[in-house]
């Protein structure tokens, strides 16, 4: 027996539906790009900001190992141990016998977006 084709109707799997599942597919690939982007954004903050605690924590004992050689010494000696941990020395004072100290790092975890995460920390002899 035979069969008449259609042809170019608006049917299953006719011309008027071509390119939809395309379009949905392109749609989901986006979703999940900015989804991969936002995540290795926030992965690159939390990992700038553990760099400048840990830059600060190790600052902090270095100058407090100096602390009695006076605040230009003690604040030197964490200078130098925080811009091996990758971070700046933003401030460093002597409180007594305690050094405080704060670093900064910069982070860019997106190519148009630059911020600067600040940590502080403080450390000296054991009391009481």
């Amino acid at each position: 027996m035979w069969v008449p084709v259609r042809r170019g109707g608006r049917g299953r799997g006719g011309a008027a539906e071509r390119g939809g599942a395309t379009i949905c597919v392109l749609a989901v690939g986006l979703v999940i790009v900015l989804v991969g982007l936002f995540g290795a954004a926030l992965g690159a903050a939390r990992t700038a900001r553990q760099q400048a605690r840990v830059a600060a924590d190790f600052g902090a004992l270095a100058g407090a190992a100096r602390a009695l050689g006076g605040e230009a010494t003690a604040c030197a000696v964490a200078g130098e141990l925080t811009g091996a941990n990758g971070a700046r020395l933003a401030a460093c004072r002597l409180d007594g016998l305690d050094v405080l100290v704060t670093t900064e790092v910069e982070v860019t975890p997106l190519p148009w977006l630059t911020r600067t995460v600040t940590a502080t920390s403080r450390a000296g002899p054991v009391r009481g």
